[in-house]
């Protein structure tokens, strides 16, 4: 079978294996230099996002060679007199993954390069990168995603007319930002958004940067957008303003996916009765939202809850919970600057109608015997992260501390007491502690006595695989070198599990 891979006869496993290195660019080099068959086969993964790597501008040379007179003449006018070499590959068609903020970004870069000492000109950035988009539709490539921040980019008008005969190239587009939209190109930006609504039903997910002031008819084309894709799973909207409350239609055009939405993601935005909508969306399972009020409006079921807020009203979220019940899994709460308000009505609400807690994530939070007594209530948590907990409200500590650790559930196996009061009781906390933890998160092993009480842990409970460090560049060498006879350490980003 080996021999049969490396004769070119297994394409389709050749091609599961180059797509599973897909973000590996060093390793698709290597596949390039096998064989002349394999450099065939690699080619089109190292050239379907090449925007993306840190690497030398000089790759944008490549697109170049199959230019005509006229479209020569372009680079020309921008000082540019080179002759591009033929290439092996038509490389432009390879593309699936675009950004047009990383694309201006290497064509000045690549500018640079070729005009030594000169000053780069705006007018040439943007015509250049005309000229490559132009040149990415007629070469029959089909993007997979397309990130469009707009800025002051202006679309060529012989792209359109590309994009009329090339409708392949949107056609099998599954992932689309939109962001940056300036009144001054709303021409352009109309046009293309447009196109979109007519050319793509693939989208997957949809992320949507919006402010009050924009011209309607923006508003209304994203809408158009919405209801023309055939299975939109992910929707995010972020408001680029304080509680941003005009949705124009675009929140009610979400009825016509309320097959297949499953998440949705909403920042700096009011909640009115347009929300409404998600409520009929019957597969509507995460919920992540940032920095919005008027929660109360949405009593919707879901499996996963995000809510950072400033800071965050227990009783404005009371009927999601309620709502979702014994099918709430996941759950994040992050109150900024201040800590969780209505606490109490929170840890009630959780403990009568949300039994089947997997992760729980509290940020700003207080210990209290009411909070350990959830704790103690979820006897399918797994992921449990206590970050920024800053005191421990009752008058005996130590033993409400002994009480928690008996109380965590043997179902445990991650545990994030980062920047908690917890820490100074580490003794205690482990001392008392037999969930069969996998990870750990602390912020520093700073003392022989704590590095004691983990070893004792880890020979007791014997599951602990890894322990992550915030302050990693201050643990002594000493202390690293014993501890991890016992468990690896490591950075604590590594293991950080997110909602």
């Amino acid at each position: 079978m080996a021999s049969k891979m490396f004769m070119g006869d297994m394409p389709e496993l050749m091609e599961i294996v180059l797509n599973n290195l897909s973000n590996e660019l060093y390793s698709l080099y290597s596949c390039a230099l096998v064989s002349r068959h394999w450099c065939k086969m690699s080619i089109p993964f190292l050239w379907q996002n090449p925007f993306s790597f840190c690497q030398n501008p000089l790759f944008i040379s490549q697109y170049f060679s199959s230019l005509n007179e006229n479209e020569k003449l372009i680079l020309n006018e921008c000082g540019i007199n080179v002759k591009f070499p033929k290439t092996l590959f038509n490389y432009a068609k390879f593309l699936k993954f675009l950004d047009l903020t990383s694309l201006e970004t290497e064509v000045g870069k690549w500018i640079n390069s070729q005009l030594v000492g000169s000053k780069t000109i705006a007018s040439s950035i943007y015509r250049i990168t005309n000229l490559l988009f132009k040149l990415f539709v007629e070469s029959g490539a089909t993007l997979h995603k397309l990130d469009l921040y707009f800025s002051d980019y202006e679309f060529n008008p012989e792209i359109f007319y590309s994009l009329g005969r090339n409708e392949q190239f949107f056609s099998r587009l599954q992932d689309l930002s939109l962001g940056g939209i300036s009144d001054f190109i709303i021409e352009s930006i109309t046009a293309l958004l447009e196109i979109l609504a007519k050319n793509t039903t693939k989208i997957n997910v949809l992320n949507v940067e919006l402010e009050s002031y924009y011209n309607l008819r923006i508003f209304h084309a994203v809408e158009r957008i919405i209801k023309s894709q055939e299975q939109l799973r992910q929707f995010s909207l972020i408001g680029l303003e304080d509680y941003f409350a005009e949705f124009h239609g675009i929140i009610s055009s979400l009825e016509s996916q309320n097959k297949s939405l499953r998440e949705v993601i909403i920042e700096c935005c009011t909640f009115n009765t347009e929300f409404k909508v998600l409520m009929n969306c019957k597969n509507l399972g995460i919920l992540r939202i940032n920095d919005c009020v008027n929660l109360n409006i949405l009593e919707v079921s879901l499996n996963t809850l995000e809510i950072t807020n400033y800071p965050i009203y227990a009783s404005s979220i009371v009927p999601i919970l309620k709502k979702s019940g014994t099918l709430l899994q996941r759950l994040k709460l992050e109150s900024l600057k201040e800590p969780t308000r209505e606490k109490s009505i929170l840890l009630e609400t959780l403990k009568s109608f949300c039994p089947n807690i997997t992760y729980l994530n509290l940020i700003n939070f207080e210990c209290s015997t009411q909070f350990f007594d959830l704790i103690g209530n979820l006897q399918k948590l797994q992921f449990l992260t206590l970050w920024n907990f800053n005191e421990i409200l009752e008058d005996e500590p130590k033993i409400l501390v002994m009480q928690f650790a008996k109380l965590l559930p043997l179902t445990l196996q991650y545990l994030d007491i980062r920047n908690s009061c917890l820490r100074s009781y580490i003794d205690i906390l482990f001392s008392n502690c037999y969930a069969p933890l996998k990870y750990l998160l602390i912020d520093l092993i700073d003392d022989e006595k704590e590095a004691k009480v983990l070893i004792e842990f880890c020979i007791r409970v014997s599951s602990l695989n890894y322990v992550g460090i915030v302050k990693w560049l201050n643990l002594d060498d000493n202390i690293k070198k014993n501890v991890e006879k016992y468990v690896t350490l490591i950075p604590w980003n590594r293991i950080a599990v997110s909602c």
